[in-house]
């Protein structure tokens, strides 16, 4: 144990600790910051650095002035009136603080500062990153490489040795955001473009599990230890990086880390102007293949191809910008603003797919949201996605577009079993199209494949709630309440506001005959019409009819003309058929967006033996 001011390095569990507290600190941050207090008082070099921890890897020096920053950031340091380590220019760094060796009991005291001038690290803020999905083409296809050789070199290597083969989750990436280093921090955008994309195309190879944007994007802004961070995605290998943006220069870092020891298997900075953005793409990718076992990249040897991209820098960045609001939420604010920077981006190049196929998820999103007509908006994302598909056969996202609209308005089936099917195909390891797929399949009543779908799905996002909440309800349709409650369980324990997570429980309580224990549950969702819905069947079940008559009054006076379908379930499970038939007529005439589940809703039931029910279902499209 190792003590400098108040802190305390305990070297034999290998942590950190300030007073009674211990301190996160990542694996390399770690390794660094012992080394120089084992060394405290003499000049590190950044040579001697780079042999005692990282002995037979090749590591840019750029990762020791990203690690020493994160030192300083957990320690409170300040490169300019240090009082932990001081950067010596050209040279090195020093611990300069008292080190108590308390195993010893002998005090350690720095040597006389050296003649050096002190320098100030890079000035760079806090390690943030953003959000957003698809195309960073940038330094995409090289970083993508790197990853993809080192998880299979890993494979043969140990293939090689004769060591037990890796399992199936050894063969696990997770890409953390990327951080906005950038002097105005204004490039969140941009950094986050990284990132996403690497997430989707990663996940089009085959036999790599990628974790998906929402539970890798959750570690955004924490110094959280990669081992947790490992254990939290079940993943093996974690990707994370920066991305520091000056007027038209571009420095981006990545390094990939082993989770459970935070070994590096590879890092890089690359430094280049954005007008060259493309072309330079080509050249990182050379590079990193000659370092990194060309011939495992793909079956013939040749680097991975990158997808449709745009040559001109203005439709990309309006692109990225797009995608950056797209994120945000539905928002009417945020996706008028999304919508706009598509249009600039397809202005500025109407060949640019992944601009048309992002505008089509735009209009979705308005179209879902109410903030434009429903017929006409699905039907321009509609248009939208083909433009894209007919610019680019391979762009996921344009199928997945097409396939929302194909489900949310056309209520076309086959159609858009069609477009999740050449989606998974291209992208077999993303999360949102098994996500749709198990929608599709609960839609068309094949609950079995639903559920199954949405375990792969929860699978490549550990941490998304609504994923949970999600299998939850498909586990209560098909009657295992007990698997359902726990799977709701872990939604709340991942979002205590989820909504429709207590009126689920609140329906299986009832199925269960525990109406008085439902009323309990249901009047804890936050959502009001969820509540309300629950309470009329809660309350029904009660015999308390005039309190269940009274929410039923409520829920038709607050949402007549946006919860159709939900004042049908009511009435359905009141078993009133007539009231019932009527509210499902209002629903089909508006497209409410929840009757495609009426073929496996169980408050329906007491409607499959009426004409009229399998009459509906033949106008839906639907098996009957």
């Amino acid at each position: 144990m190792k003590s400098f001011q108040a802190f305390r390095l305990d070297t034999a569990n290998q942590c950190l600790w300030r007073g009674p507290e211990r301190v996160a600190i990542p694996p390399k941050p770690y390794d660094m910051l012992r080394y120089l207090v084992e060394n405290a008082g003499r000049l590190v070099t950044q040579d001697e650095l780079l042999q005692k921890l990282w002995p037979e890897t090749y590591v840019n020096p750029e990762l020791i002035r990203k690690y020493i920053l994160d030192i300083r950031k957990i320690l409170g340091d300040r490169p300019d009136k240090p009082e932990f380590i001081e950067t010596v220019t050209k040279r090195g760094y020093r611990f300069i603080a008292s080190v108590v060796d308390e195993d010893a009991i002998t005090p350690t005291r720095p040597a006389a500062i050296e003649d050096g001038v002190r320098m100030e690290t890079i000035r760079s803020g806090p390690e943030g990153a953003t959000r957003k999905r698809n195309l960073w083409k940038l330094v995409l296809t090289p970083v993508l490489a790197v990853v993809v050789a080192a998880a299979i070199g890993r494979e043969l290597r140990v293939a090689r040795t004769g060591r037990t083969v890796l399992s199936s989750n050894e063969t696990s990436i997770a890409v953390l955001p990327f951080a906005d280093m950038s002097p105005g921090k204004d490039q969140e955008y941009f950094s986050d473009g990284l990132a996403e994309q690497l997430i989707h195309e990663l996940a089009k190879k085959p036999g790599i599990k990628v974790v998906g944007r929402s539970s890798s994007f959750q570690f955004k802004g924490k110094n959280e230890d990669l081992r947790a961070v490992g254990r939290k995605l079940g993943v093996a290998d974690v990707l994370e990086g920066s991305v520091r943006r000056d007027g038209n220069h571009l420095r981006i870092s990545a390094e990939l880390i082993k989770a459970d020891d935070g070994f590096q298997l590879w890092s890089q900075t690359y430094d280049r102007e954005i007008k060259d953005i493309f072309a330079v793409q080509d050249e990182i990718a050379r590079s990193t293949s000659e370092a990194l076992q060309p011939k495992l990249l793909s079956n013939n040897g040749q680097a991975v191809p990158s997808t449709v991209r745009s040559a001109n820098p203005e439709a990309y960045q309006a692109y990225l910008q797009a995608n950056y609001f797209m994120a945000r939420g539905q928002s009417k604010e945020d996706l008028e603003k999304a919508l706009a920077y598509s249009d600039a981006a397809i202005e500025f190049d109407d060949k640019y797919a992944p601009a048309w196929a992002l505008r089509a998820s735009v209009q979705n999103g308005m179209a879902e949201v109410g903030l434009t007509n429903v017929t006409e908006g699905f039907r321009r994302a509609r248009g939208d996605a083909e433009r894209a598909i007919a610019i680019d056969p391979s762009s996921v996202s344009a199928y997945m577009a097409l396939a929302t609209a194909q489900i949310d308005c056309d209520w076309n089936w086959d159609a858009a079993g069609t477009s999740l099917s050449k989606a998974a195909d291209l992208e077999p390891g993303n999360a949102e199209v098994f996500r749709m797929r198990s929608y599709l399949s609960r839609v068309l009543g094949n609950l079995d494949q639903a559920i199954k779908f949405q375990e792969r799905a929860i699978a490549l996002e550990p941490l998304r709630a609504d994923f949970h909440k999600t299998l939850g309800y498909l586990l209560y349709v098909v009657g295992r309440y007990n698997e359902a409650q726990a799977e709701l369980q872990k939604a709340l324990d991942l979002n205590p506001h989820t909504a429709l997570v207590h009126l689920t429980l609140g329906k299986i309580l009832i199925a269960e005959g525990k109406p008085q224990q439902a009323i309990v549950e249901v009047e804890r969702e936050p959502l009001e019409w969820g509540k309300l819905t629950g309470q009329v069947v809660a309350y029904h079940a009660l015999g308390r009819e005039q309190d269940s008559d009274s929410a039923s009054a409520g829920l038709i006076a607050k949402y007549g003309v946006d919860g159709s379908y939900q004042i049908a379930q009511t009435y359905a499970s009141r078993k009133q058929p007539e009231e019932s038939f009527q509210w499902l007529e209002k629903a089909y005439a508006v497209r409410d967006a929840g009757l495609p589940d009426i073929k496996t809703d169980p408050w329906f039931k007491s409607l499959h033996y009426d004409p009229r029910y399998t009459a509906l279902l033949k106008k839906m499209h639907l098996p009957t």
